[in-house]
């Protein structure tokens, strides 16, 4: 299980990518010519911002996680919905939650002057304490993932922009995979392109997936399972092609990772 934050020696900014934390490859390091970016759609047990965003129609995006004693962690996130009254909601879960320590409401104000998803809505700065072993990010980082952009929580998922620091498709997927096992994660595959290829370049492979799993694929397409915000949930899926959760999560994870990797 974890939430979303680094390890307690450092802070990260998740508003930009700073020069020094950029990954190989961007605009910001010219060591590497290759690799993969893509987003992660990320569900996982015991996180405080997926059950508040999924209890609430709020939601949230990441900045600073700061080192406070111990294993606490302080976190800086900006609240944002379409009212108010669903800032106030999500705020009032975050401080019932049994996985945050405090909450501290610093500002409010509305999002006109902001781009992106928070623009022209109702938002709230919050500092929220937490326990840091609930995490991801450090995995992340020595999986060789590298984060390009905030991460958002919406309806009880994250949202991860991430850089890979090679361009081994099947490398990646193996990756994933132990992620998932290790984290007991559900972890979905949004979009993905390499530095020299167009993201549009996935669909040509889809010629690689057995009949199944391009049928559950498609279906998942056809639904608004790989949209943001996400159309359908995998329950929904899975009743509608008739099998279980499990076994559509299985076709789904197989046709990603045939996608990744065209040579399988």
């Amino acid at each position: 299980m974890y939430t979303i934050c680094l390890s307690q020696s450092r802070s990260f900014n998740y508003g930009t990518t700073m020069t020094q934390n950029a990954p190989p490859g961007s605009d910001n390091d010219h060591s590497r010519d290759s690799g993969i970016r893509f987003t992660l759609e990320v569900w996982h047990p015991d996180c405080w911002t997926l059950e508040v965003t999924e209890a609430t129609d709020a939601s949230l995006i990441a900045h600073t996680v700061y080192n406070e004693d111990g294993h606490v962690v302080k976190g800086h996130f900006t609240a944002y919905g379409e009212t108010e009254a669903s800032i106030d909601d999500l705020v009032a879960a975050t401080r019932a939650s049994a996985l945050t320590d405090s909450v501290s409401v610093m500002e409010r104000r509305h999002g006109g002057d902001r781009h992106g998803p928070v623009r022209g809505k109702p938002t709230t700065e919050l500092f929220v304490e937490y326990d840091s072993r609930n995490t991801i990010s450090d995995a992340l980082l020595t999986g060789g993932f590298y984060q390009e952009a905030p991460v958002r929580i919406q309806g009880g998922r994250e949202y991860w922009p991430l850089f890979f620091e090679t361009d081994d498709r099947e490398l990646l997927a193996d990756r994933l995979d132990a992620l998932r096992d290790e984290y007991d994660a559900e972890i979905t595959v949004r979009r993905v392109h390499s530095d020299n290829r167009s993201a549009t370049d996935v669909s040509h492979r889809t010629d690689s997936l057995s009949q199944r799993q391009r049928e559950i694929f498609d279906l998942a397409c056809e639904r608004g399972y790989y949209s943001w915000p996400r159309e359908v949930t995998t329950r929904e899926l899975a009743d509608e092609a008739d099998i279980s959760k499990t076994t559509l999560l299985e076709h789904l994870r197989k046709a990603e990772s045939k996608l990744l990797d065209p040579t399988d």
